[in-house]
């Protein structure tokens, strides 16, 4: 049993734990339920955006611990203030350390698309994500079979929720695309084997239909790698890890962007000449 399905087992044991404390009248309660959904699609294009969905992560299951102490509040405003065009929050409890008071906490001090990043394998947990507060939910190919992700996906939209989904390789992209989707992530960390590569995206970028939003996940360290990223048709990009190993991820946020843009505008400045 690998990780990814050691997570997805227990995720079908946290679910229905959750389903029997909070019933879905309950979470329909909530004050962000009703609330209008700020769309990560729209903010991930937008051209004065950079393009990055900043993560918000403790640990993982391949690093441990990876910053245990850091603040949500300062971290989530902090990231948009360094000019993220969206946030991730991390959710799972066991492996990544998260809460759904984490995401509450961010939607209250940040207007901005939020992805609620969790295991998604049950409606449940789509009503959930939008009681919560997030605009966006993950549901991963490799974890769903392709009709469960598409109502899944179906389901996220009548409640006017956005969707990514998230995909390792070729097989797990044709089989799984549907139009319940918004944007399309390919990540480069096999959940396998947690090997990291960025030839992942690179393969991957043309058979994505331009339709859905392409977003290059994980193993992303270096400004340049960004250029070469979006040169090959990326609009979007998912960073996590690189920025919460610092002791202060909004800081190496706001440095990452900077000297992004700076790559960027030279590029610019060099196809003009």
């Amino acid at each position: 049993m690998n990780i990814l399905d050691q997570i997805i087992a227990g995720k079908y044991r946290e679910v229905e734990e959750k389903k029997s404390l909070i019933p879905v009248k309950l979470l329909e309660k909530s004050i962000f339920f009703p609330g209008a959904v700020v769309s990560m699609k729209k903010y991930v294009t937008q051209p004065d955006k950079s393009g990055i969905i900043t993560e918000f992560k403790r640990k993982s299951p391949s690093k441990g611990i990876i910053n245990g102490s850091a603040s949500v509040e300062t971290v989530s405003i902090g990231y948009m203030q360094a000019g993220a065009s969206a946030l991730s929050i991390l959710t799972d409890k066991d492996y990544f350390g998260g809460t759904n008071e984490d995401l509450k906490t961010a939607r209250k001090f940040n207007f901005c698309p939020i992805l609620r990043k969790d295991f998604v394998v049950d409606e449940y947990q789509i009503l959930e994500a939008k009681s919560i507060g997030a605009d966006c939910i993950l549901l991963i190919a490799a974890a769903l079979e392709p009709e469960k992700l598409k109502s899944l996906a179906y389901f996220a939209k009548s409640l006017g929720l956005e969707v990514l989904m998230e995909v390792h390789d070729a097989e797990e992209l044709d089989r799984s695309l549907c139009d319940g989707l918004d944007l399309v992530g390919v990540n480069n960390r096999n959940l396998k084997t947690f090997e990291v590569s960025l030839d992942t995206s690179l393969a991957l970028v043309d058979r994505i239909p331009n339709s859905f939003v392409k977003i290059s996940e994980s193993g992303i360290s270096d400004p340049k790698t960004l250029v070469q990223l979006k040169d090959a048709g990326f609009d979007g990009f998912l960073i996590g890890e690189n920025f919460m190993k610092s002791s202060r991820p909004e800081q190496a946020a706001l440095n990452f962007i900077k000297e992004y843009k700076k790559l960027l505008a030279s590029k610019e400045e060099l196809s003009r000449a």
